[in-house]
């Protein structure tokens, strides 16, 4: 009969061990890649909102900042565009683009929750 640590796998000799420290090195190597798709998606989101604000309070697009990150928020929410349109053009970006920010964050989350399982 066996017992408990070896039935659990305590017991497993040179070679179980082995092929445990492989899933170990595996496993950290996804939670890597599961950090990294959480930044970008962070920094997506986070240039999409900053966009959106900028927007909402007009501020000049002569500023060369302020126009790449109008610019780089537009391309970003561009496959969002026209989704809804309203009155406003503030209220048409912001639900539009804020859509975006939204569908790309619940993308990225769930991408990085695969990844780290």
């Amino acid at each position: 009969m066996a017992t408990i640590a070896q039935r659990s796998g305590r017991f497993r000799g040179k070679a179980g061990r082995a092929k445990g420290k492989a899933g170990v090195a595996a496993r950290r190597g996804l939670w890597g890649v599961a950090r990294i798709v959480s930044l970008i998606t962070s920094i997506v989101v986070g240039l999409i909102v900053l966009a959106i604000v900028l927007v909402l309070l007009e501020a000049s697009r002569s500023n060369a900042i302020v126009d790449w990150l109008v610019g780089a928020g537009d391309w970003l929410s561009n496959p969002f565009h026209g989704i809804v349109s309203l009155d406003s053009h503030k209220a048409t970006v912001a639900v539009n683009w804020g859509l975006a920010a939204l569908v790309y964050a619940l993308i990225g989350g769930f991408i990085a929750r695969l990844l780290r399982r």
